[in-house]
């Protein structure tokens, strides 16, 4: 893959190389594992399993979720304590429909308190799983709600107050897919595990004895913590085979951090068909696609071009600049049948500007510099939203139920530090109504509820606030930013 330029203006600061470790006893000289492997590409793709739905009827769906402790040899002989959902490492796939009743109790078998927030769900205040949900150690969590929301990729992580970056990092994440009528009769790739593969990317730094790097310092809070070694689906470097058509990838971006441009090594055009939220009206070819923590992407790669036996790579840049291999695929068969992208995907409903009832603006700003006792450092507020850190005892918006209302969202720097920054709403999906005042590009035109906002950027975004009252979170996605305080709280009142 061609070096270019990723993304622009003011990231000098996220370069990782030389970041400095020093004080902590388990590192070496450099402070991690050295990222040269052998034996990549060899292990096959682990595909996460569907979570046994334990209801009687279509209507319903019942599941059970174990928060645990758990060991991964991501080097041989070498094993790394790790947290999974009922396993080692990440969690399985919840597979559910609009309009079903949800039930799941989710039992906290660790020994410090967690959530699980439903990101991207439309769902109760009580319900969403968020920092104001806490799951103490040793108890269970059972949430009853309807799905009301169209088919989409959306997944499931902790989000307990100041623990967010470090659980996700030792493994806590999992797909939540919601299927309709739409989704069931678009000829598109439906086959789970065969031909509609999610995949979840994820960047991972090591101590020389295999643990997760998760130690952090200053540097590490403003620039979230980047790793050095590419996980997909929990593994490094996988292998899938396919069958030489069209394959749909469902791609998610669960880095604590980063930012990535993903696409092929062949340069190998693709369509994207959905968004965060769902379908796209049409898919929109593209042969790479930037996704920043949190995001989703449904891409349809066709591989037909591809001779039995060959193999075509996934790449994945780094917004520091680092390049992976992140997989292969081999094609070893031929499609059983052929697939053509429909034109249109589904009739989206645009939200028109003169809908909106209200304004609101945010400014993101990273930091304020002065001189503490150990010299240069942080001082004031650092990483806020509208010059405010998170407080439970504040709540920072009141939206009225049934209004339509647009955020206005800048990043803005403080003096020469100026970092690149996600907008993430809990409840409710938006639409990107403009870019510094231009349209948004055709793939950030389908429903979303996370999005980039690069320095010096405003970014407008139009939703509608339904069905539900209650306290919600609004906070960058970058989740030791989040950690740190860049959170707010906005409440929707009758």
């Amino acid at each position: 893959m061609k070096r270019r330029t990723l993304l622009k203006g003011g990231l000098a600061a996220l370069a990782l190389a030389g970041a400095n470790y020093t004080g902590l006893s388990l590192l070496g000289k450099s402070g991690f594992i050295d990222t040269a492997r052998a034996d990549g590409f060899t292990a096959p793709l682990p595909i996460p399993p569907l979570l046994e739905d334990l209801g009687s009827r279509s209507d319903s769906a019942r599941f059970i979720m174990n928060v645990q402790q758990g060991s991964m040899d991501f080097f041989p002989g070498k094993p790394t304590a790790t947290l999974g959902y009922n396993g080692n490492f990440l969690g399985p796939t919840i597979r559910v429909r609009n309009g079903q009743r949800f039930r799941i109790n989710v039992n906290n078998n660790l020994t410090q308190t967690t959530t699980l927030h439903w990101h991207g769900l439309h769902v109760p205040a009580q319900w969403d799983g968020g920092p104001r949900q806490p799951i103490p150690a040793g108890t269970t969590w059972k949430p009853v709600f309807t799905i009301r929301q169209e088919a989409a990729t959306l997944w499931y992580h902790p989000h307990a107050m100041g623990l967010t970056g470090e659980q996700v990092y030792q493994g806590l994440a999992g797909f939540f897919l919601i299927e309709d009528e739409v989704s069931d009769n678009l000829n598109i790739p439906k086959a789970y595990g065969v031909d509609d593969i999610p995949l979840v990317i994820q960047d991972r730094r090591f101590f020389r004895n295999s643990q997760f790097a998760y130690a952090q310092n200053m540097h590490d809070i403003l620039n979230g913590v980047i790793g050095n070694y590419l996980l997909v689906n929990g593994a490094m470097q996988p292998s899938l085979s396919v069958h030489g058509g069209l394959v749909r990838l469902r791609l998610l971006n669960g880095s604590n951090s980063s930012i990535y441009r993903i696409g092929f090594k062949d340069h190998r055009t693709f369509k994207v068909i959905a968004s965060d939220g769902g379908f796209l009206e049409q898919p929109v070819a593209m042969n790479s696609i930037v996704l920043s923590a949190g995001e989703r992407a449904e891409v349809v790669v066709d591989f037909a071009d591809v001779e039995m036996g060959n193999q075509v790579s996934l790449m994945v840049e780094q917004m520091k600049g680092s390049f992976f291999e992140a997989m292969r695929f081999t094609v070893d068969r031929a499609a059983e049948t052929a697939v053509q992208l429909p034109k249109i995907l589904r009739p989206l409903d645009k939200i028109p500007e003169s809908e909106a009832d209200t304004i609101r603006r945010f400014t993101m700003e990273t930091m304020s510099m002065g001189r503490g006792r150990m010299g240069m450092g942080m001082m004031g507020r650092r990483l806020t939203i509208n010059g405010k850190k998170m407080d439970f005892n504040r709540i920072d918006e009141q939206v009225k139920l049934g209004s339509t209302e647009i955020w206005e969202i800048t990043n803005q720097g403080a003096m020469m530090m100026s970092m690149p920054h996600s907008m993430h709403l809990h409840d409710v999906q938006f639409q990107v109504f403009s870019r510094n005042g231009q349209p948004p590009p055709l793939h950030e035109r389908g429903r979303k509820d996370t999005v980039l906002i690069m320095p010096g950027e405003t970014v407008r975004i139009i939703s509608r606030f339904r069905d539900y009252t209650g306290v919600y979170m609004y906070h960058c996605h970058l989740l030791e930013h989040e950690d740190d305080g860049m959170m707010g709280q906005f409440e929707v009142i009758s």
